[in-house]
C-alpha cells in the first residue's frame, strides 16, 4: 500500500485536531483541496458523522459481556444447557445453515441440542474473537474448537435491557474438529 493511501485511510478515522498532529493537514474538513465544493462538503458531513460515532467504550460493558459469553461457554463444554440459559434471552433465536438449508429457531433448540447431542469436551477451547458495543446494542464473535468433535464460529447479538447485557440471537457455523 502506498503512503498516500495509509494517509487517506488513517485519516478517515481521526478527528481534525489528530490529522493535524498526525501531519494529515490536508484532510482536516475545513482544508483547502484541490476539488470542487460539493465534494469538500460531502467529505466534511462524513468525517463529522465518523467522530460523533467514536465515544468512550465502558471497560465495565466488555467485562459483562465477556461473563455471558463465558456462561455460553461453559454450558457448551459441559454439555449442560441449565449453565447457558441465564446468558440468553427467553425470545433469543439461533440459526446456522444445516445442508445448504436454513437451520434454526427458537433458542430452545439450542439447548435440546447441547443436552442430548453433546459430551461433556475438557479439551474444548474457545476465544472471544471480538466484542463491538454501542450504546446498549453489542456483538460478539467466539470461535471454539474441539467440542464434541466440532469447531464452530459463533456470532451473537446482545442487548443491554434493564442493565444486564443478554444475548437476543446467535448465527453459527460449523466445521469437524481437525484430526489429531
Amino acid at each position: 500500500m502506498n503512503w498516500q493511501v495509509t494517509q487517506l485511510l488513517m485519516g478517515w478515522w481521526l478527528n481534525d485536531r489528530d490529522r493535524r498532529s498526525a501531519g494529515l493537514d490536508h484532510m482536516a474538513a475545513d482544508a483547502t483541496r484541490p476539488t470542487s465544493q460539493p465534494t469538500r462538503r460531502k467529505y466534511a458531513a462524513a468525517s463529522d458523522g465518523i467522530q460523533n460515532m467514536s465515544k468512550p467504550i465502558s471497560v465495565a460493558d466488555h467485562i459483562a459481556i465477556t461473563e455471558v459469553l463465558e456462561k455460553y461457554n461453559q454450558g457448551v463444554a459441559k454439555a449442560d444447557s441449565s449453565i447457558m440459559k441465564p446468558a440468553f434471552a427467553e425470545e433469543a433465536t439461533i440459526f446456522g445453515v444445516e445442508n445448504g438449508k436454513l437451520s434454526g429457531g427458537a433458542i430452545t433448540a439450542l439447548y435440546q441440542g447441547i443436552d442430548t447431542d453433546f459430551r461433556p469436551s475438557p479439551e474444548g477451547r474457545a476465544v472471544i474473537a471480538y466484542i463491538n458495543v454501542t450504546g446498549t446494542a453489542a456483538n460478539a464473535r467466539v470461535d471454539t474448537n474441539d467440542v464434541s468433535g466440532l469447531c464452530f464460529t459463533d456470532y451473537f447479538n446482545l442487548l443491554k435491557v434493564d442493565g444486564t447485557w443478554t444475548i437476543v440471537s446467535k448465527i453459527y457455523h460449523t466445521n469437524d474438529a481437525p484430526k489429531s
